[in-house]
């Protein structure tokens, strides 16, 4: 048996960040990873520069691109360009990188990788809780973050977490080369998906590409849409590495943690549900459980509920309303796209909430009364 302080089930974003911060306070880690070995990970990859105030290292060698214009487009066409206010600059990461450097950083802290350690069984056992895998030591935990990602189903089984699931499903393309897109540029395409919307975004030399539907639970003909989308950036119809993925979208308040456990990034359902913004709420979300768990572990907090309580108030509150916001857009996303994005303001508005500048709540009232006058 392995007697570990903490240990965090995933090596993703929200875990290495968790971990590291743990690590560097002194506790003993050990980080769970179910696979053997990276793989690519084609997903969006944006991420507000704001984040570099969680660490005290440098996280520019994972950023690909920084983002100075985005392109709108309704079904290819009636496009609208933007430039983003240089403020509030927006970064583009490949996901194995930021996740390896996360992961090396919380290593040179001191927390020890396990991988492969698929966790199989979580018991609570007295003060301690007990993960074993099929493969390696079981280990004993006093804390336990769960950061296996949407998939995860550790959240439900220990309580916390919402009721229901609200899930989105995306396809994620990464290709070779930048075709037809400027780099420093992102693009965003509604009107293609039904119920979402499309996006491109640069990498050093290549380009993540994504379908994605927030209403329902698939995107519908994906292969239709990347048909028509994939030719209009430069590339052909059939190019690219594919994966599809069910994602845990914001579902409302509920609680994120139990007695010594808690749920960070994707497991606690913290994707933005209007945007998919995915990155700066596990990097937030593995930051704070770190706060709370360290003094949680040191006896200066009774209970994990200040963890819970922070990402509402930090999260939560502004996705109640980017959640109302998503339930009007996209069912009328054609009225959306007219009052929304091609209003003069929309697009620094949108810097802002990427950036944590503002959040929906500032102007979700605005936006949904607009939507529903017009509609009506």
């Amino acid at each position: 048996m392995i007697e570990t302080d903490v240990a965090v089930i995933g090596a993703g974003a929200a875990g290495t960040a968790a971990a590291f911060h743990l690590a560097a306070a002194g506790h003993s880690v050990s980080v769970l990873e179910a696979e053997p070995s990276g793989r690519i990970k084609p997903c969006g990859g944006g991420m507000a520069s704001s984040v570099q105030n969680w660490f005290p290292f440098d996280l520019t060698p994972a950023v690909d691109d920084v983002i100075r214009r985005v392109d709108f487009s309704w079904c290819l066409e009636d496009p609208v360009v933007a430039d983003l206010p240089g403020e509030a600059p927006f970064w583009i990461v490949r996901r194995e990188h930021l996740d390896r450097l996360l992961l090396d950083q919380a290593v040179s802290a001191g927390a020890t990788l396990h991988r492969p350690f698929r966790v199989t069984c979580l018991e609570r056992n007295d003060a301690c809780w007990t993960l074993k895998s099929e493969q390696g030591e079981p280990i004993q935990a006093r804390a336990v973050v769960i950061a296996d990602g949407s998939g995860s189903p550790w959240p439900q089984q220990v309580g916390i977490g919402p009721r229901s699931l609200h899930m989105a499903s995306t396809l994620s393309v990464r290709l070779e080369g930048l075709g037809a897109l400027t780099p420093g540029t992102a693009r965003f395409e509604f009107g293609l998906v039904h119920h979402g919307f499309a996006w491109a975004f640069p990498l050093a030399d290549g380009i993540n590409v994504g379908v994605g539907t927030f209403i329902g639970r698939d995107v519908a003909d994906s292969e239709t849409i990347l048909s028509a989308l994939l030719p209009d950036l430069g590339f052909s119809a059939d190019a690219g590495l594919r994966q599809q993925a069910s994602l845990r979208v914001w579902n409302g308040h509920s609680p994120l943690h139990s007695d010594g456990v808690m749920a960070v990034g994707d497991a606690a359902s913290l994707c933005d549900p209007f945007l998919a913004e995915g990155l700066r709420p596990a990097l937030m979300s593995g930051c704070e459980a770190a706060k709370h768990l360290d003094r949680w572990l040191r006896g200066e907090e009774r209970s994990l509920h200040g963890y819970s309580r922070e990402m509402r108030q930090r999260w939560g509150d502004s996705m109640a309303w980017g959640r109302r916001i998503a339930q009007v857009f996209y069912r009328f996303p054609g009225v959306g796209y007219q009052l929304g994005v091609k209003r003069p303001t929309a697009p620094r508005r949108i810097a802002q909430i990427l950036s944590g500048e503002m959040g929906y709540g500032d102007i979700a009232q605005r936006v949904i009364r607009r939507l529903l006058l017009q509609r009506n």
